[in-house]
């Protein structure tokens, strides 16, 4: 194809812009004389209105010049450039009217031009003008087009974000892609055209790729109904057609979207649920003009309660943790917000705290510190005992002490008829945390939930690395499952649960369906273009010290109730009995060795049965 010069003259364009103008008055004066004209008859019209044509000329040539029409790329024209093409020739327009209303009332003498001719010499030129300008952008797009085959794909998402995606992907000169039409679910928009493409409905997706052979799919909504999308990706992955999302738009660069930000999709769009909406009224006037501790703070949870209180929350926020590194960079993160103090230290130091409680005086106290890595505690008991039991009893009595009016205590779904060390830590300390729920004005309250997506050390991030490595991806067993929450999901959920908690209450989380974590892995393989047990191995390395195929929200006598949040539930535990009290304070002495405390442990929370662990030797023998 005929390659266009792509740096012609500005002096050049301003001069065809002129002649251009001319033909459009030409073709008015022989529209306006019926089409039916000779030389001699244009000879006399030229003899008597030469010098109305010079005047036209020069009037044409300085508004063109003053509303710098030329100066525009004609490659690159836009909705700017028309504008500026129709302001240019309107005034041009009423200068003509202008002069010709002078001539008739005061010089009382014939119009510069007819009305009928000014008008088509409008509409004809300003034809002429863009219509230029348009071939010539269309024959250059031609031109620059790569040869290799246009990949036929379809964009997700009919709304302002799909038609950006749509005029980046179609205006970049290195992109093959040929976008056959919009699928959106908007009733509104299925079956109408926008931008020249027709809109689709998702359903439509199997239809569209039998037909057209599809070989990509653009998702371009922000936030699109989870079920749609997961059933968008799930038939794009069956049939090997590349998936792919526009980021959000506060990513763009200088809120330009451009191919780099249109990336493969992350595993974690799809595993969390529609957005919860937040009772942030209620929660800002509860919290209004408050002090507010969080433990834990730079942790996964610790952080995401930290930032969604940073953003709305006018109070205080006294944050505390013990890892330097991760607190430093959340206080770079939240560098602007005022009223956020962060605090190195150990929840294990009771002297620590208590300085804290008195020198701050927290009115409300959000409990996420804990260690968390089940093998590792399966290892390290004596660090789960200080920290998660210890550490726990530490802010509850000072809790007590100092009179906090809410205490929210963050546990896990591993409580719940545990296998390993972690999750019995946790049991006992939200058995520890009940106890005291009638010995002062505090109210305690419980909340438990699942895996977190993206949290520190979780699955995700790990078959990440192993997929960016090239494999192998290592799952534990080819039947364990596992539930899933994202951050932001469970830290509103927490708030909302100290909203509406009124003390001894263990809330616990709709989770959805548990996920196979086979699948997990085999669909994050596939994301990436690559085929599972192909391209990337998966390898089954057993399950680790500790740890359960299924993971459980209730224990076996525990039933739930149910609360005006549909994602919330009420979990209706046993109650502590009398000799809890006396086997905590043995099992936080110093003088028992560390078979004897976890022995009990399991005295404690006797559906706590250990798998594939060393302390599965004191099951059997409470048996005998």
């Amino acid at each position: 194809m005929l390659k266009l010069k792509s740096a012609t003259p500005r002096w050049i364009i301003l001069i065809i812009d002129l002649l251009m103008s001319i033909l459009a008055l030409g073709l008015a004066y022989f529209i306006r004389f019926d089409m039916n004209t000779n030389l001699k008859a244009m000879q006399n019209e030229w003899l008597y209105n030469w010098r109305e044509f010079l005047i036209y000329v020069v009037i044409k040539l300085s508004v063109f010049y003053l509303f710098k029409i030329h100066l525009g790329l004609v490659r690159f024209t836009s909705t700017e450039d028309l504008k500026r093409l129709l302001s240019a020739s309107l005034t041009c327009t009423l200068i003509f009217i202008g002069i010709s209303a002078i001539r008739s009332w005061i010089f009382n003498t014939t119009y510069l031009f007819p009305s009928s001719i000014l008008l088509m010499e409008f509409i004809i030129s300003l034809l002429f003008l863009t219509g230029s300008r348009f071939t010539l952008k269309l024959w250059y797009l031609e031109s620059i087009k790569t040869d290799q085959p246009a990949q036929k794909t379809l964009i997700f998402g009919a709304g302002s974000m799909g038609l950006i995606a749509k005029r980046t992907i179609e205006n970049d000169q290195l992109n093959s892609q040929r976008i056959l039409g919009f699928i959106d679910d908007n009733p509104k928009l299925t079956g109408n055209r926008i931008d020249g493409i027709t809109v689709f409905a998702s359903s439509d997706i199997e239809r569209l790729h039998l037909l057209h052979q599809l070989e990509a799919v653009v998702v371009a909504i922000r936030n699109p109904a989870k079920d749609r999308l997961n059933f968008v990706v799930d038939y794009c992955l069956a049939n090997s057609i590349r998936i792919q999302r526009v980021q959000d738009p506060e990513t763009w660069v200088n809120g330009e979207l451009t191919l780099k930000k249109i990336r493969k999709i992350n595993i974690d769009e799809l595993l969390g649920r529609e957005e919860i909406q937040l009772n942030q009224a209620e929660l800002n006037r509860y919290l209004s003009g408050k002090t507010v501790l969080i433990t834990g703070a730079a942790g996964s949870i610790g952080s995401g309660i930290t930032k969604e209180l940073a953003q709305h929350f006018g109070g205080t926020l006294i944050l505390v943790d013990q890892a330097e590194s991760p607190m430093y960079d959340l206080q770079q993160e939240l560098w602007d917000k005022h009223r956020l103090q962060f605090i190195i230290g150990d929840i294990r130091n009771k002297s620590f705290l208590e300085n804290l409680f008195e020198k701050h005086a927290p009115n409300a106290v959000f409990h996420a510190a804990a260690y968390k890595h089940v093998p590792l505690m399966e290892e390290n008991p004596q660090q789960a005992i200080t920290t998660n039991i210890q550490g726990t009893q530490n802010l509850v009595d000072l809790s007590l002490q100092f009179k906090v009016e809410k205490f929210v205590f963050i546990s896990t779904d591993k409580a719940v008829n545990p296998t390993n060390i972690m999750g019995a830590s946790k049991r006992i300390a939200e058995m520890y945390v009940q106890s005291k729920k009638n010995e002062g004005p505090t109210a305690f309250i419980t909340t438990r939930f699942g895996n977190v997506l993206g949290s520190n050390g979780s699955v995700i991030p790990l078959f990440q690395k192993q997929i960016d490595a090239g494999g192998p991806v290592l799952v534990t067993d080819p039947e364990i499952t596992r539930y899933f929450m994202t951050i932001p999901e469970a830290c509103q959920l927490v708030l909302e649960a100290f909203v509406m908690g009124t003390g001894g209450e263990i809330y616990v989380f709709d989770m959805g369906k548990s996920v196979k974590i086979l699948d997990l892995a085999e669909k994050m393989i596939r994301l990436h273009g690559l085929e599972p047990q192909k391209d990337i191995a998966i390898q089954f390395s057993g399950l680790r010290p500790g740890e359960k195929l299924y993971e459980e929200l209730l224990a076996n006598e525990e039933t739930t109730l149910p609360t005006h949040h549909p994602k919330i539930l009420i979990a209706k535990t046993r109650e502590i009995d009398t000799q809890f009290k006396e086997a905590f304070t043995a099992l936080l002495s110093n003088e028992n060795d560390l078979l004897e405390k976890v022995s009990i442990m399991k005295k404690i929370v006797p559906e706590f049965i250990s798998n594939n662990s060393r302390f599965q030797t004191l099951d059997r023998a409470k048996k005998v």
